[in-house]
């Protein structure tokens, strides 16, 4: 993804619920690992149970 699109999706993962944090890691196409590292960084760690759960589905 490109940088300019990238910024634009940090800031609507960073102001979404965790189900919307949830639906953009594992919907988003042509993500780097990069930015989903970076994705995962501001990721609820507490939550984190959701997010595998979510991922262990796809």
């Amino acid at each position: 993804m490109e940088k300019d699109d990238f910024i634009k999706l940090k800031l609507k993962f960073a102001q979404a619920d965790v189900a919307g944090k949830i639906a953009i890691y594992t919907e988003t196409p042509g993500l780097s690992t990069t930015q989903y590292k970076e994705l995962l960084r501001m990721y609820p760690m507490e939550r984190l149970n959701e997010l595998e759960t979510a991922l262990a589905k796809l």
